[in-house]
């Protein structure tokens, strides 16, 4: 059973997140703590009513692709017709197009609430976001009047198809082709895979974004155009006309997310799929990296939806499982498992990866609102970078606690944990895509080190260190002994992270690229724990003055995190600075 942590998500938002600042922007003053606490509300309760149910159905029942077409599992068209009527898919949408215009803080919320649902149910909304603002950002205005109203509603769905089956992550290898017709169209032909909701039965039309290659186009990355290729045409009164020459190959079977149908796409068979180009000729890349930036923080949310309800379904089990006696216990028979320090403080780790993982992607998104709202140039580049620091962060780390919080949920039941039954390991199958796609977590750390630290000539990322240094020195300031020697502790971490990342800054500098690719996941680690331990110990000093039972349990996060976890930043400051060598000496083939 799931419950929407409602009281924690409205902390986070506000006391670490910054909603406040946002609130406070010009044109927000209809974000009232009223409306948030109403969505929010609404968001929980048909998360735990309509979509947790789905999970286990999803499960056991998974997607089939069926005379060429994909059938979902069973409910979930139900449950995604009175979710789209809801207005969910419109939260963040451009009223213009019907959308209600609420800022991605939100967004991420209520998305947290359907992932902790169903990972599978929501990865179809989750797509079609990204869809939606790719088109916003770079379509012509006969797309977006044809296809953003349906697809912000709702009503339509839209993919995203990069991979292909020679390619995996390399878009250089890429060889789908476009071919022009000659009235504003193109023929499309190719096969793509790993498509997630290529196709289903939800909606009547699929809106696939798909990478391809001009005849004249530059090799590489350079020559990568975007095409809008829907499943059905659309004609000119809005209603559908006949079926693209888009055809589903094969849906595959997977460790987890079985609801989710993850299809082989192919274009073309039968003379040419038709597309329309979004953005401009052999400029596809810079197009589809608005929506994958979009899917890489929605994954860390998955990350986080995973850890919540992985965490939920521990505790309950250690609190009506008994075995054995606490120490000094002074009851009759067997305590609850709860009681046992080894639980305890495996419970605790769960619940402080799960609380910096949360804090971590509310920062993001707080970052890309900040970013739209940004009265004046300065401030939007500061925001707009601040936001591309954070979203690798935000997917990496925040996917492999819900991997390590989902595989602790196992731990936590036992041998019960490895059956089915118990539903724990259906977390950690489902989670254990997320530090994949969208980007391997790797991709990211490279994403990270070459790409975003030298931002602004790595001000960026200095004025976040800094901004952790000032929370440090609020908790040395305010001597609480309930906290430990927290503020030491993140003093040394953040010592570590500036220390590695004034060497990978200079390491780049001197052309060693290789010797920081070497460092650059220990160093997105580095950043990452550093980070979530300082708005760990943030959120702590915002609840001072808040009653026992919320104060305590924020106390006890920020402490232990930094206490366990943060103590490996020396080591990964070692790792990111020093171990280079021996890595780029190794040689695999050596061992084959």
């Amino acid at each position: 059973m799931y419950r929407a942590p409602l009281s924690e998500i409205a902390f986070t938002l506000k006391e670490v997140a910054g909603l406040g600042q946002l609130q406070a922007q010009p044109g927000q003053e209809e974000l009232s703590d009223d409306l948030i606490e109403a969505i929010l509300g609404e968001a929980a309760k048909f998360a735990e009513e309509e979509i947790a149910p789905l999970n286990r159905v999803g499960d056991e029942n998974p997607a089939q692709l069926i005379d060429g077409s994909v059938k979902t599992s069973p409910g979930w068209k139900d449950v995604y017709t009175r979710w789209r009527e809801g207005g969910w898919n419109a939260l963040t949408g451009d009223p213009e197009f019907g959308g209600q215009g609420l800022p991605n803080m939100l967004h991420v919320a209520v998305f947290e609430m359907w992932n902790a649902g169903s990972m599978a149910f929501t990865l179809c909304p989750t797509l079609t976001t990204g869809a939606v603002e790719a088109i916003e950002k770079h379509g012509s205005p006969e797309l977006k009047a044809k296809y953003l109203e349906k697809l912000t509603s709702g009503e339509w769905t839209g993919t995203m198809n990069l991979t292909e089956p020679h390619a995996g992550s390399d878009l250089n290898a890429l060889r789908a082709k476009a071919e022009p017709v000659g009235d504003g169209s193109y023929k499309i032909s190719g096969q793509k895979i790993f498509i997630t909701y290529g196709d289903h039965d939800m909606t009547d039309n699929v809106i696939h974004l798909v990478l391809a290659r001009l005849p004249d186009a530059p090799a590489g990355t350079r020559g990568i155009s975007l095409f809008a290729v829907p499943k059905y045409f659309v004609n000119d009164d809005g209603s559908l006309g006949e079926k693209n020459d888009v055809t589903v190959a094969g849906v595959e079977h997977k460790l987890g997310i079985h609801g989710s149908p993850t299809c082989t796409m192919s274009y073309g068979d039968n003379g040419g799929a038709i597309g329309w180009l979004i953005g401009e000729e052999n400029r596809g890349l810079a197009c589809m990296f608005t929506m994958m930036n979009n899917a890489r923080l929605a994954v860390g949310v998955q990350g986080l939806g995973i850890a919540e309800r992985a965490f939920q379904e521990a505790l309950a089990y250690s609190l009506d499982r008994k075995q054995g006696r606490g120490v000094g216990s002074k009851t009759d028979g067997m305590d609850p498992i709860a009681v046992h320090p080894d639980i305890k403080r495996t419970l605790l780790s769960m619940k402080s990866q799960t609380q910096v993982a949360r804090a971590i992607c509310y920062a993001c998104a707080h970052a890309l609102d900040m970013a739209k709202l940004a009265p004046d140039a300065e401030q939007k580049k500061f925001w707009t970078e601040r936001a591309g620091l954070l979203t690798p962060i935000a997917k990496a780390l925040s996917t492999d606690f819900g991997v390590d919080v989902a595989s602790l949920g196992i731990q936590i039941h036992g041998g019960m944990g490895f059956i089915e039954e118990t539903g724990a390991a259906q977390h950690l199958r489902d989670a254990r895509i997320a530090p994949i796609y969208e980007g391997t977590n790797g991709i990211q750390s490279i994403d990270l080190v070459m790409r975003k630290l030298p931002m602004s000539g790595g001000d960026q990322v200095r004025s976040l260190i800094s901004e952790i240094k000032e929370i440090a020195a609020s908790v040395n300031a305010d001597n609480t002994g309930e906290l430990g020697d927290l503020g030491s502790k993140l003093d040394a971490a953040v010592a570590d992270l500036e220390t590695a990342t004034e060497w990978m800054l200079a390491a780049q500098a001197d052309g060693k690229v290789s010797e920081a690719l070497a460092g650059a996941t220990p160093y997105l680690r580095l950043a990452g724990i550093t980070l979530g331990a300082g708005l760990l110990a943030k959120g702590a000093l915002a609840s001072k003055s808040a009653p026992e039972a919320l104060k305590k349990p924020r106390y006890l996060m920020a402490r232990s995190f930094a206490e366990t976890v943060l103590g490996e930043s020396a080591p990964l400051k070692d790792d990111v600075t020093r171990a280079a060598e021996a890595i780029l000496a190794f040689d695999a083939a050596e061992l084959a």
